[in-house]
C-alpha cells in the first residue's frame, strides 16, 4: 500500500452488544475519537464495524460521534440529538460467536472479509484476530489475565490461550493500554518490538467536568451521602474479598462511610455482602455523580491491563486507593495511594489515611484532574492509526 492513501478499516464492533463495559466504552470512543481527527489527519475512507454474533446489528446503535444541540441529528444513534459519520457502517452478515472463534482457533476460515468486505485493515478490539484473506491485521490485548491468572477467569476468557498467539502467528500488529502489557506479550510470545504498540486508552471531558450529587439525588437512589467506592464486576481478578476485610478494619460508628460496590453482579466466590450497597450496573451519567461524591474510589485489583475507574476518579478529582500492580503504577502516575493487594491491613491504613485527609483541597484534586487529562481519547486514535498505518504496509 502505498504512502498516503486512503484506510478502509474494518473493527470489531461485538463489545458494543449489551451494556458497555471497559471494552465496549473503548470501542465506541476509538471509533468517535479516530473520525473526529478528520480525514485529513486519519486519512480515513471508512469503517466497517462487525459485530461478531448472530443478533448481527439488530441490537446495535449507530454510534454516536458527536453532540447535536439541536436534537436533530440525523444518525439513530443511542441518544436523541447525536449524528454519525458517513463514512461509519455497519457489516451485515450474521453468525453465532461461538462458531466463529471454533473455526478461527482451528483453521483459518471463514476470513474476515467475508463480514467486512475488502478492507486494507482489519482491527479485532477485543483480544480475538480473525484470519483474513489480504487485509492487514491489527488486534488489541487489554490483559495477559488468562495467561497469568487462568484460575480467575471465564471460560470464554480462557479461550484465550489459544486464540491470541494464534492470532499473533497470522502476523497481527498488537496494540496494549499499558507499556506494562506490552512488556508482558514480549515476554510470553515474544512479540517483536516492532510489532507492539503502546495505544494509552482516554478519559472523555466529562469526567475532568464531573460534580458531585447533592444529598436529594442520592436518596433518591438509595446511597449514602460519606462512602467509599468501588467501579468494576464482581469476580475474582477484582480481589473484593481483600477490600472488605480492610473495609471491616475500619472503626465503626457514624463517622465510618458506607462501601458502595457499583458495577455487574459478575461471577466467583461467594462474599458477604452484609452492610454493603451494591446498586448493580451503573448508566453514564449516574456513575459520573457517583464517582465525583466517592470519599475515596477503591481497586484492589490482583491484575489489570489499564484501569479505567481510577483514571476516570482522578479526573473528577476523587482519591484513588489502589493495588501497587505495574499498569496501576502507571495509569496513576503517582496521584493515588497504592498498596499490596494481598495485604488487608495495609489497605485497611490507606484508607484510613485517605478519609482522614479528605480529599486534599483544590491543589490535590486539581493534580489528580490534571494528570489524567493528559489521557486523551485522540491521542489513542493517533496511536492506533499508526498502528492501522503498520499492519497495511505503510510508515506510522
Amino acid at each position: 500500500m502505498t504512502v498516503g492513501r486512503s484506510l478502509r478499516v474494518g473493527l470489531d464492533a461485538t463489545p458494543l452488544l449489551g451494556p458497555r463495559t471497559g471494552v465496549g466504552h473503548y470501542v465506541t470512543c476509538l471509533v468517535r475519537a479516530l473520525v473526529e481527527l478528520g480525514p485529513e489527519e486519519s486519512e480515513l475512507e471508512e469503517v466497517v464495524l462487525v459485530p461478531f454474533s448472530w443478533r448481527g446489528t439488530r441490537d446495535l446503535p449507530a454510534v454516536p460521534l458527536w453532540d447535536d444541540p439541536s436534537g436533530s441529528g440525523s444518525g439513530s444513534g443511542s441518544g436523541s440529538g447525536s449524528r454519525v459519520d458517513s463514512r461509519v457502517r455497519y457489516g451485515s452478515r450474521r453468525v453465532p460467536a461461538r462458531l466463529l472463534r471454533e473455526g478461527w482457533a482451528r483453521g483459518n476460515w471463514p476470513p474476515v472479509e467475508w463480514f467486512a468486505g475488502a478492507v486494507d485493515v482489519f482491527h479485532a478490539t477485543n483480544f480475538v484476530a480473525p484470519p483474513a484473506r489480504r487485509a492487514g491485521l491489527v488486534v488489541t490485548v487489554h490483559d495477559l489475565s488468562y495467561l497469568r491468572y487462568p484460575e480467575m477467569v471465564s471460560a470464554a476468557s480462557a479461550r484465550y490461550r489459544e486464540l491470541v498467539p494464534r492470532g499473533i502467528a497470522r502476523g497481527a500488529v498488537v496494540c496494549t493500554p499499558t507499556a506494562a502489557v506490552a512488556a508482558e506479550l514480549a515476554e510470553a510470545y515474544r512479540v517483536p518490538a516492532e510489532r507492539l504498540v503502546v495505544t494509552p486508552l482516554g478519559v472523555g471531558p466529562e469526567w475532568l467536568q464531573a460534580q458531585a450529587p447533592d444529598s436529594d439525588w442520592l436518596v433518591e437512589r438509595g446511597l449514602p451521602e460519606h462512602y467509599l467506592l468501588f467501579v468494576g464486576s464482581r469476580e475474582p481478578r477484582k480481589n473484593l474479598a481483600t477490600l472488605l476485610a480492610a473495609y471491616r478494619q475500619l472503626p465503626p460508628g457514624p463517622d465510618r462511610p458506607a462501601l458502595v460496590l457499583a458495577g455487574p453482579q459478575g461471577w466467583g466466590e461467594a462474599l458477604d455482602l452484609r452492610g454493603v450497597i451494591t446498586p448493580g450496573y451503573l448508566p453514564d451519567e449516574d456513575l459520573l455523580r457517583v464517582v465525583a461524591g466517592a470519599a475515596a474510589l477503591v481497586f484492589p485489583s490482583w491484575y489489570e491491563g489499564f484501569g479505567f475507574p481510577p483514571l476516570q476518579a482522578l479526573a473528577a478529582g476523587t482519591p484513588v486507593v489502589a493495588a501497587d500492580i505495574p499498569a496501576l503504577r502507571e495509569v496513576t502516575g503517582g496521584q493515588a495511594e497504592l498498596v499490596d493487594p494481598a495485604d488487608a491491613d495495609a489497605l485497611a491504613a490507606a484508607l484510613a489515611k485517605v478519609l482522614a485527609g479528605g480529599d486534599g483541597g483544590p491543589a490535590a484534586r486539581a493534580a489528580r484532574a490534571a494528570h489524567a487529562a493528559a489521557f486523551t481519547w485522540s491521542a489513542t486514535a493517533r496511536a492506533t492509526l499508526g498502528a492501522y498505518r503498520l499492519a497495511a504496509g505503510q510508515r506510522p
